[in-house]
């Protein structure tokens, strides 16, 4: 995963895969989050005002069957490191 902070537009991208270009967008939210679909697969995620509205991570993790863990770590991760790109790798879940 590669997520960029804007801290100026108070903006993130979550990207979840490289691609060109959008097929095809939904809104999860009217005004805080929208996600970007490319070959059939969900690619990226854009989340507004991303510190109070975490919980949309959620929402999109249900919504598309994202792990939700991995996806609140990544926008932790960016939120940590405004302004600079943050790029994540969450392996797999451990068995005891």
């Amino acid at each position: 995963m590669r997520v960029d902070y804007d801290s100026k537009a108070d903006a993130m991208d979550i990207r979840l895969s490289s691609f060109d270009y959008y097929e095809h967008q939904e809104q999860v939210d009217d005004s805080y989050c929208t996600v970007g679909f490319a070959g059939g697969h969900l690619v990226d995620i854009e989340l507004l005002n991303p510190a109070a509205h975490l919980d949309l991570l959620r929402q999109v993790a249900a919504r598309f069957d994202l792990d939700e863990e991995a996806l609140l770590a990544a926008a932790k991760a960016g939120l940590a490191a405004p302004d600079r790109v943050v790029e994540l790798k969450v392996g797999a879940l451990l068995t005891v």
